[in-house]
């Protein structure tokens, strides 16, 4: 008898379904009470290792291995099966075809679990996005998974499919057989506020209102944005502080950054969902899979961490050479492409990249604060950062030292509250403009699109040329100007860009910095 039940896996942060077939024969020596198990279908060592530790738990669990020669067949043949997920549904596909369980029944689930050796139920990685595809292929009417995966899978599921957190092999048979009655478990993402009571907030930082204008700009336009200063000035306090300035995430950006976290087992049964905007700060000592994603079955790296949110680059001089090209096209594009000789995989990866530095190797880059540094050792330092590289990053700002009084005086600036009304409503205006069209943050827009949002008047045309000349600034900086000008014209409510507008952005564009 076949006995066939659904369940699936990962390819890069996108679940596929997997249909599980179980067929039992004997012959040969398997009349005399010998079993044996083969799996097939392109299964990886840990799919291979799941005869065992199903056989273990049907022994705990009291169910009686199967008797004779049976296959398992894992389709498609030709997708790879990685991981422990596979484990619940082989064991209730193999039950249904040795008769213990109904195998119409079964055919209606989908199931995935690793087993434990006692039969209980482990977590798994990908709950989410693999519940998605099923409810997506409308493949099951229900889906079993273990309890600590429950809410996760349920809000990939949505409302099409029934989602079951069960214990262990004995409750998850107990449930398709139509013995034990167990609620189904819901989930929506309105369950799950942000959680921005313990958030960084600006009005911590004293002074540096350039920079908070700048931080401002990024989070409302989406741009990339760099900080240079001496150590202690308040760089990467300033950073923290910009998710807390992003708008709520919508549905959309909530799954997609959810899937990624799933993937890679980061989501917890207390938080099955990613609500807040990601921070992402690795270490400058990073590898370039690492950073972009990798490794023989490619994985996400801190990039598609940091999608819809920011990545923030502490002390960019320092990381590799390689390491800070390889983010070149995902700013470009918003997703990142790593090959490997079995295939290549698309990570998401559109977040705003917000980077510090000091403005020489010894910090303090100012001969009045002890700086000893020679102009070529400043050049040098400087030129770490490729010019391709500097042309994506769209604000350039000074972060300078606070003076005593400042620090002791200064009165405490606006609330991250308050400037994140201002940011929603400047990215309101950039909605409104694309109607029912999918919206384009400002730092984004190209082509006709930005011909069309960004159009200056004769007055503006000459002050831009002007800066071009001046600074000797790239075709992609002119774009790059427009782009922050539509923003910080978004943020004054104008439809028009005027001429403040372009030399504010002119002012953080300028192709020099550190000096």
């Amino acid at each position: 008898m076949v006995s066939r039940i659904y369940s699936g896996a990962v390819t890069g942060v996108a679940g596929s379904v997997v249909e599980i077939e179980a067929n039992q024969t004997a012959g040969g020596n398997f009349g005399r009470g010998e079993s044996m198990v083969s799996i097939v279908g392109l299964p990886d060592l840990a799919v291979k290792e799941s005869r065992d530790r199903v056989f273990s738990a049907f022994v705990n669990r009291g169910f009686l291995p199967p008797r004779g020669f049976v296959v398992v067949n894992l389709a498609p043949a030709d997708l790879k099966k990685e991981g422990s997920a596979f484990d619940l549904g082989i064991a209730l596909a193999i039950l249904g075809a040795t008769g213990t369980l109904d195998a119409a029944k079964i055919f209606r689930f989908g199931a995935i679990g690793e087993l434990a050796l006692d039969g209980s139920l482990r977590p798994v990685r990908g709950a989410l996005p693999i519940a998605d595809a099923l409810a997506r292929e409308n493949k099951v009417e229900a889906l079993l998974v273990p309890q600590e995966n429950a809410a996760e899978a349920a809000l990939g599921a949505g409302k099409k499919v029934k989602v079951f957190g069960v214990r262990d092999l004995a409750e998850a048979v107990a449930v398709v057989s139509g013995k034990m009655e167990i609620p189904p478990v819901c989930a929506t993402i309105g369950d799950f506020a942000p959680s921005r009571e313990n958030a960084a907030d600006l009005a911590d930082v004293k002074g540096q209102l350039l920079a908070r204008r700048a931080l401002e700009i990024a989070a409302a336009g989406g741009h990339n944005l760099l900080m240079f200063g001496p150590p202690g000035t308040g760089k990467t306090m300033l950073a923290l502080r910009l998710p807390g300035i992003l708008p709520p995430m919508t549905r959309e950006e909530t799954l997609e950054t959810s899937r990624i976290h799933s993937v890679l087992g980061m989501l917890s049964s207390g938080r099955p969902i990613v609500c807040d905007r990601p921070f992402r700060a690795p270490h400058h000592t990073i590898s370039d899979a690492g950073l972009i994603g990798g490794g023989h079955d490619p994985r996400p790296g801190e990039i598609s961490l940091a999608h819809n949110g920011v990545l923030f680059l502490d002390e960019l001089p320092e990381f590799k050479r390689n390491v800070l090209e390889v983010l070149r096209q995902p700013l470009e594009c918003g997703e990142i492409t790593v090959s490997r000789a079995a295939g290549s995989c698309v990570f998401p990866a559109r977040f705003i990249l917000c980077a510090a530095m000091n403005p020489c190797p010894c910090g303090r880059g100012d001969y009045a604060l002890g700086c000893r540094c020679t102009v070529e050792e400043k050049r040098r330092y400087l030129k770490k950062i490729s010019g391709p590289l500097l042309d994506r990053i769209d604000l350039k700002v000074a972060v300078r030292q606070l003076k005593e009084e400042e620090l002791v005086s200064a009165p405490a600036g606006e609330s991250s509250a308050v400037v994140r009304e201002r940011v929603i409503a400047a990215r309101a205006r950039q909605k409104a403009r694309f109607g029912n069209a999918q919206m384009i943050p400002n730092s984004r827009l190209s082509g006709k699109l930005l011909q069309k949002f960004c159009a200056l008047d004769a007055a503006g045309v000459k002050l831009l040329r002007q800066a071009v000349s001046g600074f000797n600034l790239s075709p992609r900086s002119y774009d790059r100007i427009l782009r922050t000008a539509r923003t910080i014209a978004d943020l004054a409510g104008c439809e028009n860009i005027g001429e403040a507008h372009l030399s504010e952005a002119i002012i953080y564009n300028r192709n020099t910095f550190g000096e």
